[in-house]
């Protein structure tokens, strides 16, 4: 992970970050209250049961607190006037756990996604253990051709980590499935604020006209990757463009 990208999970509402102040005394009531409150303005409901799974991902979990970047190799990279436009990296083969939603709006798809994601890292799964988080969790999302619309049908999936990849705990939640993805390239842009249906089509926009030949990406399949909480304002975010196998 390229030392830019190294910062994207340190910025405001950073996994790391969400209720620090409270995680002195690492009270998840207080620390599900906080969560429910920054969800309620994306109209989605955090439930009672989620305070052990945000506690978790939110405190040191007996010293277990590293996020693991997903690991890529960097081909290139496109700037101008020092800004980075966007980046074309080498992922590898690798498992990841997949939940396809299909909520009124991207934003509570990849909420309601998100907290299932996190019941399977915090002891829902076969290994009855805390697995580890890893970032960024990435959305799926699929457009028509001209990319005006997208489909309501989001995948949001969780790169396992490290010591996990050979044998991935299996998921207690039906809905959850364990998928190889094969090595890939990516293109690559970076942005921040919230991600929805229009952000993410304008984004999409952007990318396309940066790309010299975006000929050589898939055409009606994108991959948002998020570094941050899926339910905060302040979101550090990418979109990916897929190369053609």
């Amino acid at each position: 992970m390229t030392d830019e990208h190294k910062t994207l999970d340190s910025g405001n509402g950073s996994l790391e970050e969400e209720g620090q102040t409270m995680e002195e005394d690492e009270n998840p009531d207080r620390l599900l209250h906080y969560w429910q409150e920054v969800a309620r303005g994306h109209q989605v409901e955090v439930s009672q049961d989620m305070a052990e799974p945000i506690q978790q991902l939110s405190t040191n979990n007996q010293g277990r607190s590293h996020r693991e970047q997903i690991p890529f190799t960097l081909l290139g990279r496109k700037e101008k006037c020092g800004e980075i436009l966007y980046e074309k990296r080498h992922y590898e083969k690798g498992h990841w756990a997949c939940i396809i939603m299909r909520e009124e709006t991207y934003e509570q798809s990849i909420c309601y996604g998100f907290m299932r994601i996190m019941r399977y890292i915090c002891q829902h799964n076969s290994l009855g253990d805390y697995l580890g988080m890893t970032l960024p969790i990435v959305t799926v999302v699929r457009t028509d051709e001209n990319h005006s619309a997208m489909s309501p049908d989001v995948t949001v999936a969780y790169y396992l980590p490290t010591e996990h990849q050979a044998q991935p705990p299996q998921p207690h939640d039906s809905d959850i499935v364990i998928e190889i993805w094969p090595a890939t390239v990516v293109y690559t842009r970076a942005f921040s604020g919230p991600t929805n249906e229009v952000t993410i089509i304008n984004q999409i926009s952007t990318l396309a006209e940066l790309l010299e030949s975006p000929g050589v990406c898939v055409n009606d399949s994108f991959i948002v990757a998020g570094y941050t909480n899926p339910a905060h304002n302040n979101r550090q975010n990418e979109i990916w463009f897929l190369e053609r196998r």
